[in-house]
């Protein structure tokens, strides 16, 4: 073989093998989201920990301003611009893109199995027959409490309605702390924190939801005005003016420790880490009474779906199948305490008050908000509605029954049960 043959088969050879490189890193996905507060831990934890095992395809996380997110989605979806992979909002946001077929069908996606059907819930079409995000995590309601405070009082962790109001006295009582941190001026945290948190003890949980939605339930019976009714006795353990308090007040006055109990949703855990210089703690929603079965809203708040117009679906889909394993469900826990994993496998997490709010699947049923699906579709919108009841109903403008009756009457004037 002369040099010359020689000189061409190497260089023939490299050629090939440049191609053959490129032609394995031709692949790259693109990530739409609204969540920029999350780009380093992309870059630096789960975008590493995929291309590691997938050496051919690399992703992009590219997000957006959460309050611009939905306009500039929509934006580039009907101009064919957007990114390969979708982050999902729950429930009828994403069902909207879904139903325009800007999202693929990924029911039979290899990793669905790994989710139950309340985990799914939050991105399946109403008949039940297509899901089209993988489920990433949620959030979990419950109490985040001061340890140190409890300490000092002699308090035990409530687990029954009577013991919460015992423990709210106590703490009353001794004056050194507003027993529960919480604003009606805001509206949403009456609801979210309010309502939602301890609602699905007493309508249990889906069958409560899965009945009103069904239309075997409504909001004037028993289990949906009960709530309420305890609702308005919080009213003297919230402290002086807070009717006037708002969101960020609340935060404050907890993590400064004037306050030895905050109504929570598990978000809070890594802010109140870095602020609250006493140990915390967390319990669920305390039961009617001792033996009942408990209930956590558990509530789904993000998934990631495929564009159904990709020009790298394939790849997309391995990308996808990996967010629906157990690796990518413990990376994603620990990164951000307080977004649980959806993922049936058990995940192990560092932070101690992230797992203590997550153990709670382990002996309560879990449940969604019980306004998010269907239900606010039409006008006036159960969701917001919600939200000004629960402040009147502490405020005490209104009686739980009238709170629910007006709920029922808004709900009556436009929605027909589902069948």
């Amino acid at each position: 073989m002369t040099r010359t043959t020689m000189k061409g088969l190497l260089l023939a050879s490299s050629i090939l093998g440049s191609a053959g490189l490129a032609q394995a890193q031709d692949a790259t996905l693109t990530i739409e989201s609204w969540r920029n507060d999350d780009l380093a831990i992309w870059q630096e934890k789960l975008i590493p920990a995929f291309e590691a095992k997938n050496p051919g395809i690399k992703v992009v996380f590219a997000p957006s301003a959460p309050t611009e997110y939905n306009a500039a989605l929509n934006a580039k979806l009907d101009a064919g611009s957007a990114g390969d992979l979708i982050t999902c909002r729950p429930f009828d946001a994403s069902l909207e893109l879904y139903n325009k077929k800007h999202l693929a069908d990924l029911t039979g996606l290899s990793g669905m199995e790994n989710f139950s059907d309340v985990a799914k819930s939050a991105w399946t079409t109403d008949d039940g027959k297509a899901t089209f995000c993988v489920p990433m995590a949620s959030v979990i309601h419950g109490f985040i409490y001061n340890k140190d405070a409890f300490d000092q009082l002699g308090l035990s962790v409530p687990t029954t309605e009577e013991e919460f109001f015992a423990v709210l006295e106590k703490i009353k009582a001794d004056g050194n702390y507003i027993p529960m941190a919480m604003g009606t001026k805001d509206l949403w945290e009456a609801a979210t924190m309010g309502y939602q948190n301890i609602g699905p003890n007493y309508w249990k949980g889906e069958e409560g939801r899965l009945a009103l939605l069904k239309g075997e339930q409504k909001l004037t019976d028993e289990p949906w005005v009960e709530p309420f009714r305890v609702l308005a006795k919080w009213k003297d353990y919230l402290g002086d003016g807070f009717e006037a308090q708002t969101y960020p007040d609340s935060q404050n006055l907890f993590t400064l420790g004037r306050a030895a109990i905050y109504p929570a949703g598990s978000w809070e855990i890594s802010g109140f880490n870095t602020q609250a210089e006493f140990k915390m703690g967390a319990f669920p929603p305390p039961v009617k009474k001792a033996g009942d079965t408990c209930y956590i809203s558990d509530h789904n708040d993000i998934g990631i779906g495929l564009n159904a117009k990709s020009k790298n679906a394939d790849a997309a889909k391995t990308f996808l199948t990996w967010v629906a394993s157990p690796e990518f469900a413990e990376i994603y826990a620990n990164a951000l305490p307080g977004f649980f994993s959806l993922n049936s496998t058990a995940v192990k997490m560092s932070d101690p008050l992230a797992q203590e709010f997550v153990s709670w699947r382990e002996k309560c049923k879990p449940t969604i908000r019980s306004t998010y699906q269907i239900l606010s579709r039409g006008t006036p919108n159960l969701e917001n509605e919600t939200w000004v009841m629960s402040a009147n109903v502490i405020n005490g403008t209104d009686t739980p029954e009238a709170a629910a009756k007006k709920l029922q009457d808004g709900l009556d004037s436009w929605f027909k049960p589902v069948k």
